[in-house]
Order: structure tokens, then sequence, then C-alpha cells
């Protein structure tokens, strides 16, 4: 007959220790279950906050709610006359044989893709400021912002290519009409707006791929830098993209322009006569003081450093290259160029002087 021993308490211990280990297991792996599926409902509700966002809203001019009646009489007055202005040299133009040059069809289209800049912008700010409509769809939003970055680069390129006909039509005068034919000019205006096309896809594309989270906008109209601060993520990737083209498109052509009036200003210190240099200065200040506001309210805008102004600040430099540039142009054009007032002169039926 077999003898039997008893079971030790170590044998015992390790058994119970082993149900101990199982357990403990069991509960570990229900708690990375828990914390898995937690951090699953997190990320649907994450994702779905981000679906969810079809629309942003403008806080505009808030900081300002007291005088907003003041500023929209203000903003519309000077929208009207904007409008008007460039209307009013772009008919001009097309209709006085006087201006049929290449330096007056640079001017039309300038005010031709200054007046599609500001219908992109200003009647949704003044439809703001009388609080009908603080909100704008997501669609909206990346057509307005489309639209903005493509006439606000035209025009940048237009200026350039306006530099360069005042420099061949100094520097190179009995040349002018061959070098700044026809073809030329169409060819630096198609140039121009290829270049705003190209530009404004590529940058509303890498902004409007990205998450937003958040739908107030600090600024009254969807500016590139106001919208990517909406985001759910890191944005450097696109800040440092904007940074880019923001030289290349500012930059480039000012320096270009700064060569052409330098090339230009030696030209003109050589001429003898004090009434050639005085023409010659008269042509080219009001294409010089239009390059000087534009382009120094765009580089102040876009290439000044991260935070470096307040947001009322930032709004007051939006204000001026939106609304007071616009007008700018029509104003210099008309009163400072003696061949569009006598344009002006011979359209109303008078003789010019």
């Amino acid at each position: 007959m077999p003898q039997v021993y008893p079971q030790s308490r170590a044998g015992k211990i390790g058994r119970y220790g082993r149900y101990k280990v199982a357990g403990r297991l069991c509960k570990d792996r229900a708690a990375l279950v828990g914390r898995q599926s937690s951090r699953f409902r997190s990320h649907s509700v994450e994702r779905e906050n981000r679906t969810l966002i079809t629309e942003f809203i403008f806080q505009g001019f808030s900081s300002f709610r007291e005088h907003q009646l003041t500023l929209f009489a203000m903003f519309l007055a000077l929208y009207a006359f904007t409008l008007a202005g460039n209307v009013i040299i772009v008919t001009i133009i097309r209709t006085d044989r006087h201006l049929h040059t290449p330096m007056y069809f640079f001017l039309s289209m300038l005010s031709t893709s200054e007046t599609m800049y500001t219908l992109g912008i200003l009647p949704r700010m003044l439809s703001s400021l009388m609080g009908m409509n603080q909100s704008i769809s997501w669609e909206g939003c990346a057509t307005q912002m489309f639209f903005f970055v493509t006439f606000g680069i035209t025009n940048c390129f237009l200026l350039m290519a306006m530099g360069y006909d005042r420099y061949v039509a100094i520097c190179n005068p009995l040349r002018y009409s061959v070098i700044m034919n026809k073809r030329v000019c169409v060819q630096l205006v198609g140039g121009a707006c290829n270049i705003g096309l190209i530009v404004a896809t590529t940058l509303v594309t890498s902004v409007f791929r990205l998450p937003f989270c958040a739908t107030k906008v600090a600024h009254f109209f969807c500016d590139i830098r106001p919208v990517m601060k909406l985001s759910c993520i890191d944005t450097t990737v696109n800040e440092i993209l904007t940074v880019i083209i923001s030289v290349l498109v500012l930059v480039v052509p000012l320096g270009l322009v700064f060569i052409s009036y330098v090339l230009i200003i030696s030209t003109i210190l050589k001429i003898s006569s004090a009434q050639g240099q005085k023409k010659a200065f008269t042509t080219c200040a009001s294409h010089l003081t239009v390059v000087i506001v534009h382009y120094g309210c765009a580089s102040i805008a876009y290439l000044k450093p991260k935070s470096k102004n307040t947001r009322d600040q930032d709004q007051l430099i939006s204000v001026t290259y939106t609304i007071i540039t616009p007008l700018l142009n029509p104003v210099v054009y008309t009163l400072r160029n003696k061949e569009v007032k006598d344009a002006l002169l011979r359209a109303t039926g008078r003789k010019p002087s």
C-alpha cells in the first residue's frame, strides 16, 4: 500500500501565490483595456469636434464695440470712394486714346485687381460691423482667403511690372516702344495673375487641411495667421511656409523695384534741364508713393516676428492695407497725374489746361 505524504506548507503557499499573480494580471489587463477604451473615446470625441466645425465667427472690432457705428460709416465712405475711383480710372483709360500706353495699361490692371481685392473683404466686414452676421462658413472662409491672397500678391507683382515700365521709359526711352510692346505687357500681367493664383492655392490648401478645434477668428476677415491659430495641432511647418512665401512675394519684387529706382534716379540726375528732371520725377512719384505704402504695410503684417503686436495693432495694420492702400491708388493717380486729370476733363466735356 503506497504511503501518502501530506502536502507541504511551501507547496500550498506556491499555489496561492500563483492564484494571486493570475488575479493581478487579470486586474492589470482590465485596467489596460479600460485605459485604451477611454483613450479611444477621447480620440473619437476630438475627431468629432474637429469634423463638427463648419463655420467660423469673426470677433472683428469687438474692442471698439461702442464705436462700431462710427467705424461702419467711415469704412463705408472709404469703400465707396475706393470703388468709384478705381472704376473711373479703368473706364477713363479704356475710353481715352491718349492713355493707351503700357503705363496706363498696368494702372488699369492694378485698379481692377484692387477692386476685386476689396470686394472679397470689405462688404463682409461692413455687414459684421452692423451686427448682421458675425459668422462665415468653412467654405466661405477658404474662398475669402483665396481671393485675398490671389489679388494681394497680384498687386505686388503688378507694381513691380510698373516699376520696370518706368525704368525702361526713363533709362532707355529710344527703345521703349520696342521693349514694352503689347505682348510683353500682357505677359507681365498674366505672370502676375498666375503667381497670385499659384501662391493662393498653395497657402489656402495648407491652411484648410489643418484640423480646427476653435471657431472664433480674432480678426475681421479670414487672414492666414488668425485662422491658423484655431488649429488643434502644431502649425510650425505652416508658419514657416507662410514666412518663406511672404519673403518671396514681398522682398523679391520690392528689391527689383528698388534697383529700378536706383537706376532711374541716377539717370534723372544726368538730365541737364531742371524742367526735364522735374517731369521725370513727377512721372515716378505716384508709383513710388503707392509702392512704399503697399509694400510697407504688407511687410509689417507678414514679416514681423510672431506675437510682436497686440490684436488691435494687427487690425490697424490690416485696415491700412485692405482699405487705405486701395483708396490711395485712385487718389494718387488722379490728383498727381496730369494726363489722367486731362482725360477726366475731356470726359466731362471741358478743355484740358
